[in-house]
């Protein structure tokens, strides 16, 4: 197949699944190499963000997934009528950092670098659908083992855990307050908006809740 008709397939399964698809399924059904696959997606993208087009392709991991451009998700939530998820309080973005960067972790993992109980948040993070279970961890009472979902790699506009940002020394205040930011700073690109200049995230969330 020629590399037009390779990416013209691979929109149109994109298209029709709504959700991501393992590039090797896509390379098995037309017949190509998943290098072809990955070659296409590439012309796909750079098409979509050099045309003005409203859509996007990205890549999470080994997958693709055709999705809106984020520049254009408050017309997407007034012409849906979706109300918009609330942001993360500075616990639930603490949480997140943890098991990003140390995944999979237990929640008894969690709470030890914290020093407090995390299962509201970790049931909050789970529900959003920010991460998911990942197994049992084979010791006594088996706990089950987070890690990162496919949204949160889309949420955080990234492809691969490779490009979050260097992690900051955790043995700090400073440390964790500027991982904080870095997590949202990420999370406000991937939704086209600056970032909250008011403050650090532990003195916005003053008035947050978990």
């Amino acid at each position: 197949m020629e590399i037009n008709e390779i990416a013209a397939a691979t929109e149109a399964i994109l298209f029709a699944a709504g959700e991501a698809v393992p590039a090797a399924r896509i390379a098995l059904v037309l017949g190509v190499r998943v290098e072809e696959i990955f070659h296409a997606a590439d012309c796909l993208r750079n098409m979509y963000q050099s045309g003005g087009r409203g859509i996007r392709l990205i890549r999470l991991e080994n997958k693709l997934q055709l999705c809106s451009a984020p520049e254009y998700s408050q017309e997407i939530t007034r012409a849906l009528e979706q109300r918009k998820p609330p942001r993360l309080s500075a616990a639930a973005l603490e949480v997140l950092a943890i098991v990003a960067y140390f995944q999979p972790v237990t929640r008894a993992y969690i709470d030890s670098v914290r020093g407090v109980d995390s299962a509201y948040t970790v049931g909050v993070l789970t529900e959003r659908g920010l991460i998911e279970a990942a197994g049992k961890l084979e010791v006594p009472g088996r706990p089950t083992l987070y890690r990162t979902s496919e949204v949160f790699l889309r949420t955080m506009n990234i492809s691969d855990l490779s490009e979050l940002p260097q992690l900051p020394d955790m043995g700090t205040d400073e440390g964790i307050i500027a991982l904080q930011n870095k997590i949202e700073a990420l999370r406000c690109e991937a939704e086209g908006k600056d970032a909250d200049p008011g403050g650090t995230l532990a003195e916005r969330s003053a008035s947050a809740s978990t």
